[in-house]
């Protein structure tokens, strides 16, 4: 049986790792051995940070929601409380972009929330 040289392989993989290195600093784009732990760990951070990405944007909505309902006198969490009283759901993405693009309609979420 004939033996299978990697050679092509090889570099066909080497080079795809030294792709997604490019821009890393030192050996790291350009030694394969350091570049594929490079790698492992850019890719480990990426994965857990899509993760992270989720709660960041729930912590930004919510400063959002603060910030535009302390205009009208209510905090975030009286005003949180007083949807729910008054039975609308709305999620705080809506909330948030309605505090940024559609000020009128917020203030009128408001105003249902503090009436209950």
């Amino acid at each position: 049986m004939q033996r299978v040289k990697t050679g092509v392989t090889a570099h066909k993989r080497h080079k795809k790792v030294l792709a997604l290195t490019k821009g890393h600093r030192a050996s790291y784009h350009s030694l394969y051995k350091r570049a594929h732990e490079s790698m492992m760990h850019s890719l480990r951070y990426a994965y857990i940070h899509r993760k992270d990405r989720k709660g960041d944007m729930r912590k930004l909505w919510i400063t959002r929601i603060n910030a535009a309902s302390r205009a009208y006198g209510v905090t975030y969490s009286q005003l949180i409380n007083g949807l729910k009283t008054s039975g609308i759901e709305i999620n705080r993405k809506m909330l948030a972009d309605m505090a940024v693009n559609e000020p009128e309609n917020f203030e009128k979420l408001v105003k249902l929330g503090q009436a209950s």
